[in-house]
């Protein structure tokens, strides 16, 4: 389908249901994302990589050797890896990073965007770049308050207006616990990536958790992110035209980690911890950077100071990690 038909077949599935002809921010960025045979994540293209055609990289994009680093980490945070099972949630189409280091795993599992997981009783659950895919929320500060953001779908182009009622009671309490701003002051909240994480983690299994993602805090936020943090990729082109092109390009915003940390506490994870991406593979997977850098192969190391590098993703990526049991 054309990236205008694709626009427009969304535009048309959110009219129908709109109220008002307003819909939440939230539903759109859902509808645009995971819609079935419309939205972004639905489609079965090559969307990570260098390639023609590709929209964005990630640090899973360096090939063989992220799968090594994370079965040295997931090693040191719960031992033995032979009994425990690799759990891959948010695979893109084509990649098998992690098929290298699967012998060291009782089993791996891959689900793919949209997929139902199920957990083995101990498993390590990996997820790069999963929880900035998921809907988000937007709320501006306005009149000495906060209020939640809608899409005005009912006319020639697409408009932002503040909806009159909060969408859903999550979004609600989200907006009763921020603090003051400036005015017009905007904040992008990933409130389904919340739900989803304490859904995977509802089945009581053990082991590890790792989470591979960018993010700030609430404060940050309301710090150095006047416009919020909600951008759109195409084409390895970063845009804030985040209502064009519907079903066609990324729609994101950045994790909001003091939201998600009591996530994990929340389900018996422990030693829950937040570190740099460059920090975390430091820490726990030391004795396997060694040994790329050590391996003569200059291609090889060369992904490895791109994934570990301040410049590159060290800096800009963060991981939040735990265990249970």
């Amino acid at each position: 389908m054309e990236p205008a038909a694709r626009h427009d077949a969304i535009v048309a599935l959110l009219r129908r249901e709109a109220r008002g002809g307003v819909v939440s921010f939230a539903r759109l960025v859902e509808v645009a994302l995971y819609a079935p045979g419309l939205g972004y994540y639905s489609s079965d293209r090559v969307r990570v990589g260098k390639a023609a055609g590709t929209d964005f990289t990630t640090a899973a994009a360096l090939g063989p050797m992220f799968g090594q680093l994370i079965a040295g980490a997931a090693k040191s945070l719960v031992g033995d890896l032979k009994s425990y099972t690799l759990v891959e949630i948010g695979a893109e189409p084509g990649q098998a990073h992690y098929a290298g280091v699967a012998s060291q795993f009782a089993e791996l599992r891959t689900f793919r965007f949209g997929s139902t997981p199920d957990f083995p009783a101990r498993s390590v659950l990996v997820a790069n770049e999963l929880l900035d895919a998921q809907p988000f929320h937007r709320f501006v500060r306005q009149g000495g308050g906060w209020h939640e953001l809608g899409v005005r779908v009912d006319g020639a182009e697409l408009t932002v207006e503040p909806l009159e009622e909060f969408s859903t009671p999550l979004a609600a309490e989200f907006a009763r616990t921020l603090p003051p701003a400036e005015e017009g002051w905007m904040i992008d909240a990933p409130l389904a990536a919340e739900e989803l994480l304490a859904k995977l983690l509802s089945d009581g299994w053990s082991g590890a958790v790792i989470l591979l993602d960018y993010g700030k805090t609430i404060a940050q936020c309301l710090e150095s992110s006047p416009a919020g943090t909600a951008r759109a990729y195409h084409g390895h082109q970063l845009s804030g035209a985040i209502l064009e092109n519907l079903g066609s390009q990324d729609l994101t915003c950045h994790v909001l980690w003091d939201r998600i940390e009591p996530v994990l506490v929340g389900a018996g994870f422990r030693s829950v911890r937040l570190d740099r991406q460059e920090a975390f593979f430091v820490k726990y997977a030391g004795g396997e950077m060694e040994r790329i850098a050590l391996s003569g192969d200059h291609e090889v190391t060369g992904r490895l100071r791109a994934l570990t590098h301040p410049a590159h993703f060290g800096a800009k990526f963060q991981v939040l990690h735990g265990i249970r049991g």
